[in-house]
């Protein structure tokens, strides 16, 4: 593992002064979290704010800089505070909340960094399984773009649709966005809805002809904008429930709250519930903005 600290040639290198921990793909699938942040979590000198991040390839390449004067972890965590943004970043993922992931056996994920020729961007995650604590696989940026929505984190990010009918582009800028996972049990059977509500602006349109100020057109942009977020939601699911047979988007927390005797039942094994679960999910987009240079189109 490579836990590299941001240097200042002015003051001695200390834990203090740690912001951000990365951890390599490889050792991640190979060992324990929780052995490896070990000494991490029992020292009162590290930072319970540091952050985690998985590293794709070698760790200490993304914390390296051909900038003069540039502290390579004040760049990363200048990343994650841009999360806002976009829907494709994860929130901060500090080792205070880590260390109540891995005690509770819940899978989560980490946020992806990588470095190409110099720069260093993120992208998607990496899935960790809450039995083994180790990392099981990836989702992609479109993926963890799903996974915003389901659990309604997002606080900005654009969503890229075609109009049904002419092919062309829509951008829908999002401006608020909302989810409520609901759990329904009966008897032995669970199952969950999904309920997500956003609100944005008309950010960009290519549809020839068409007018923005028309109720009609802006009904079929949100259409067209809710389909492509259905779209998200249904393939990251499919991947979390099928392929990694893993809850890391926060399910089993709204079982445990709302219905905590039944959750007690299946949460020593919930990864492997939550895989065979039923999950509904609906979408609401409202447009009430079209930018300030929107207008008719001939």
């Amino acid at each position: 593992m490579t836990r590299e600290l941001p240097l200042r040639s002015e003051q001695p290198l200390t834990a203090h002064h740690m912001k951000v921990i990365v951890i390599s793909d490889k050792l991640a699938k190979s060992h324990d979290l929780e052995k490896l942040l070990d000494l991490n979590f029992r020292d009162n000198d590290f930072r319970p704010s540091c952050l985690v991040l998985i590293s794709n390839g070698r760790a200490s390449k993304t914390l390296e800089t051909k900038t003069a004067g540039e502290i390579p972890a004040f760049r990363l965590v200048g990343i994650v505070e841009n999360a806002y943004r976009t829907t494709r970043i994860l929130p901060p993922m500090p080792l205070i909340k880590i260390e109540s992931k891995l005690n509770s056996e819940s899978s989560f994920l980490l946020q992806n960094v990588l470095s190409v020729k110099g720069e260093v961007k993120f992208a998607g995650a990496a899935v960790i399984k809450g039995k083994t604590h180790k990392m099981t696989g990836t989702l992609n940026e479109e993926e963890l773009e799903g996974v915003t929505w389901i659990t309604g984190k997002g606080k900005g990010g654009v969503v890229k649709s075609f109009d049904k009918e002419t092919g062309q582009l829509i951008v829908y800028e999002i401006e608020s966005m909302k989810s409520n996972i609901i759990p329904r049990v009966k008897g032995d059977s669970i199952s969950f809805d999904v309920n997500i509500e956003s609100v944005g602006r008309l950010s960009e349109d290519w549809v020839v002809p068409g007018d923005t100020f028309k109720n009609e057109f802006l009904k079929k942009a949100e259409k067209s904008s809710e389909k492509e977020v259905k779209r998200l939601v249904g393939n990251v699911l499919e991947k979390m429930q099928h392929e990694y047979q893993v809850d890391v988007a926060g399910f089993g927390n709204r079982l445990r709250i709302e219905h905590p005797k039944v959750w007690n039942k299946v949460k020593k094994d919930w990864d492997q519930t939550f895989s065979e679960t039923q999950v509904n999910y609906d979408v609401k987009i409202t447009i009430n903005d079209y930018g300030t240079s929107g207008g008719s189109k001939k």
